[in-house]
């Protein structure tokens, strides 16, 4: 399946992602391992791009394409509940009178 956005073809779900929000996921998830100075220069960008008017609408766009997952792709999120152990009581002794 081919994804074109905005004139651009992606080749993959991540560069879709990217090319509908105007952003890498990567700014607002983190990569592994990144340092804390890394962490901070990637927050203050994002906090730079919310504040910028042209991406007033991405929080709405970002929460839009999350819907879209969940409804494409349920199988992700597909709970088993766990049973709750059974918790032992201690035996109670009776009180002799």
């Amino acid at each position: 399946m081919k994804y074109i956005v905005a004139g651009h073809q992606a080749v993959s779900e991540a560069e879709f992602a990217e090319l509908a929000l105007g952003t890498p996921a990567e700014l607002w998830l983190g990569v592994d391992g990144e340092s804390e100075m890394e962490r901070a220069a990637r927050l203050d960008a994002a906090r730079d791009i919310l504040a910028d008017p042209e991406f007033r609408s991405l929080p709405d766009d970002m929460i839009r394409l999350a819907a879209r997952v969940v409804e494409e792709h349920p199988d992700l999120f597909n709970v088993v509940p766990l049973e709750r152990p059974v918790r032992r009581r201690a035996a109670r002794r009776g009180v002799a009178a």
